[in-house]
Formats: C-alpha cells, sequence, structure tokens
C-alpha cells in the first residue's frame, strides 16, 4: 500500500498546491471575463454604429425618392402642357395643310419620354 499512497503523492506534486491553482484560476476567470466585457461593448458599438449608417441612408433614399417623385409630376404636367400646344396647333398648321396627307400620328405618353426636356415654362 506505500506504492499506491506514493502515486497520489506523485500526482499532487504535478500540480500547484490547491490554494495557488484556486488564486491562478480566479485570475484567469477575471481576465477572461474582462476580455469578454469588453468584446461585447465592441460589439454592441459596432451593432449601433451600423443601425445609425442604415438610418441616415434610408433618410436619404426618402428624400431622392420624395425629389423624383416631384420631378415626374413635374415632367408629367409639361408632358401634358405641350400635348396640348401639339393639339391645338395641328389644325391650324399651313405646314400640315399643304403635305400630302400623312399618316395618323398617334402621341402616347411613351413617345414624350426624354431624360429632362427643359422648358422655360416649367423651370424650378
Amino acid at each position: 500500500m506505500p506504492h499506491s499512497s506514493d502515486s497520489s503523492d506523485s500526482s499532487f506534486s504535478r500540480s500547484p498546491p490547491p490554494g495557488k491553482q484556486d488564486s491562478s484560476d480566479d485570475v484567469r476567470k477575471v481576465q477572461r471575463r474582462e476580455k469578454n466585457r469588453i468584446a461585447a461593448q465592441k460589439s454592441r458599438q459596432r451593432q449601433t454604429q451600423k443601425a445609425d449608417t442604415l438610418h441616415l441612408e434610408s433618410e436619404d433614399l426618402e428624400k431622392q425618392n420624395a425629389a423624383l417623385r416631384k420631378e415626374i409630376k413635374q415632367l408629367t404636367e409639361e408632358m401634358k402642357y405641350f400635348t396640348s400646344v401639339l393639339s391645338s396647333h395641328e389644325p391650324l398648321c399651313s405646314v400640315l395643310a399643304s403635305a400630302p396627307s400623312p399618316p395618323e400620328v398617334v402621341y402616347s405618353a411613351h413617345a414624350f419620354h426624354q431624360p429632362h426636356v427643359s422648358s422655360p415654362r416649367f423651370q424650378p
């Protein structure tokens, strides 16, 4: 039996004494918790920054959308104006009256689609 007690004694001699092991483990736990706390804080900061960036981008896109809707409305009004001017001009047009009868011309909304038609009447 002395042999078995020697083997158990040798296993204890390989590891630090119980008091030192506990304090060493406590130090590691405290360090690990501190690192984890800092990592969690950085993660929350990144998440907040990302949310702020998305919010600003959303506001910018809303402004662009409103500006584009305003431009569409303005261009639609301009198209209506030019269509009415053309309609009122066609019966009085001497060029069309003296020319051989041209094929019927149909004006659609798509026929007037141009990126930006400038007209002094509709300048902002």
